[in-house]
């Protein structure tokens, strides 16, 4: 395979291209954008906040980007170093300067592969594409520019809205609805049968999951999540939402607009969340629970109860995050307490000490 020619680049065009502004030498040539750890003399590199200088003494970049604050700080100390870039926003600056030395992408081919098989009553709008071994069901709706990647398998009557993306292997069971530009990634299995049985006769008996998975606008979904199919009714998630991957989201669920939910979390059954809502890796949301707006759940909190907007909470099970905090605080004090109260026992004579026990042992 052919090597991609190095792309060299002055500072002054890089500042230029992010709307920043040069301190040093802005003839300076760049060779790559790398991260900080990585980054050489020829290369330009950033700093989002900072939080981030203790990252500058073991950084050989000799071009950083940051953002006008950071910029004034080492102005003021006199520890600029490198030659700088200064922009609003260090970590968009720098996502573009990566894409320009990558080039753009080449934009997917609209081409019906001869491998996939689309019913022939499935609509398709322009400039498609879906690539071998895809399968696309009866009656289903396919918007325009979409991509559907191989191996993807898109149930009955299925509705997909405009440029939405579907990697490879994920499922659509019937009837699923995905909105524009969402994006969705590999194996990530949308549709499927909630978790529903009743006992009855000694036997668990599957209760029929009716209902269907409506995945709104700009949505994007990890790779190996889940979304379970409602009972009766649809199993939603909310315009802008972004889903970690291996995250399962359970029957009945109502996810609100522009959620973060982090890698192996999981919600359960006829739960609610609001919107700009926060729930960190491992979180776990009993059934039947409203999280309201802009609610921030940290990592491997169990929510078991609804929890008011704007709350922070952390723990198991979760509560507001500076009770929490004290609490495990405490529990770290707790080998030196049972130390303290075995030390009063022995004082006051309520427990044995070494010397009465051998005692008791000769006496015996």
């Amino acid at each position: 395979m052919e090597e991609r020619a190095t792309v060299y680049t002055t500072v002054e065009q890089i500042a230029s291209l992010v709307q920043g502004k040069v301190h040093g030498n802005g003839q300076q040539v760049v060779a790559a954008a790398r991260s900080s750890n990585e980054a050489g003399p020829a290369d330009i590199t950033f700093l989002e906040n900072e939080r981030g200088l203790r990252l500058l003494q073991d950084c050989k970049a000799g071009v950083v980007v940051l953002s006008r604050g950071v910029a004034e700080k080492l102005l003021a100390e006199g520890k600029m170093s490198f030659v700088a870039v200064e922009v609003a926003d260090p970590l968009v600056a720098f996502v573009r300067i990566v894409q320009h030395f990558q080039g753009d992408p080449e934009p997917a081919p609209a081409i019906l592969d001869e491998m996939a098989r689309i019913h022939p009553t499935a609509k398709l709008g322009e400039g498609c594409s879906v690539m071998a071994f895809a399968v696309i069901g009866a009656g289903t709706r396919v918007g325009h520019r979409c991509q559907i990647h191989p191996n993807v398998v898109v149930g009955r009557d299925c509705v997909l809205g405009d440029d939405v993306v579907l990697h490879p292997g994920v499922v659509l069971y019937d009837r699923t609805e995905v909105g524009s530009r969402s994006i969705i990634h590999s194996v990530a299995v949308l549709g499927a049968d909630g978790f529903g049985y009743r006992f009855q006769g000694g036997r668990q008996v599957k209760v029929p999951q009716l209902g269907n998975v409506v995945i709104g606008e700009d949505v994007e979904i990890g790779a190996g999540t889940t979304v379970d199919r409602g009972t009766f009714q649809s199993t939603r998630i909310g315009d802008g939402t972004k889903i970690d991957n291996l995250v399962m989201i359970a029957h009945n669920v109502r996810v609100g607009r522009h959620n973060l939910i982090v890698a192996q979390a999981a919600i359960a059954g006829s739960s609610t969340t609001g919107d700009y809502v926060i729930l960190a890796g491992q979180v776990g949301v009993a059934d039947h629970v409203t999280i309201h707006d802009r609610v921030i759940a940290g990592a491997r909190s169990a929510v078991h109860a609804d929890v008011a907007a704007g709350q922070r909470v952390l723990g198991v099970p979760a509560m507001p995050e500076r009770e929490a905090k004290r609490v495990i605080l405490s529990m770290m004090q707790l080998p030196k307490l049972i130390k303290d109260v075995r030390a009063l026992e022995r004082k006051l004579g309520l427990i044995e000490t070494n010397e009465d026990a051998q005692v008791s042992k000769d006496v015996a």
